[in-house]
């Protein structure tokens, strides 16, 4: 009866497991903050997060935005220590990503006076509705 038990508790257990190996994790970088260190901490996380397994999207706003420019500022693309990266840098491995996408705000290129062709390519411009909905899907969603 033991044994019985015992291959009944292992069996569930490796269901629950299985099932929770088979979901991929999902998680939202919500990134305005104008400090490159900041920046590129968010996408170490990110890119962490991306080699782990999860998907991921990164909703870019503000200052934060200058990122996916083609003409971005020095700061976005200065490397920053220990590893002399750049958040743009960063940004772009993780735009490049299978598993992820990267998005400016819906009103920064506006306030800009600029239309999409001043973004890096893999950058596009999120939809509100879809990104609401992004953001009450994820598993987890990260502010900076």
């Amino acid at each position: 009866m033991k044994r019985v038990m015992l291959a009944a508790a292992v069996a569930v257990a490796g269901l629950a497991t299985s099932a929770a190996a088979e979901k991929a994790k999902s998680l939202v970088t919500i990134l305005t903050a104008p400090e490159p260190q900041t920046q590129l901490m968010a996408m170490v996380l990110t890119m962490q997060s991306l080699k782990q397994g999860a998907e991921a999207r990164v909703l870019l706003c503000g200052p934060a935005a200058d990122l996916a420019l083609k003409a971005a500022p020095a700061w976005a693309t200065a490397g920053q220590p220990p590893k002399n990266m750049s958040p743009q840098g960063l940004m772009q491995k993780i735009a490049g990503h299978p598993n992820a996408k990267v998005e400016v705000c819906a009103i920064y290129l506006p306030g800009l006076g600029q239309g999409s062709e001043v973004l890096l390519d893999g950058v596009g411009v999120a939809k509100p509705g879809d990104m609401a909905a992004g953001i009450l899907e994820a598993d987890t969603t990260m502010s900076f």
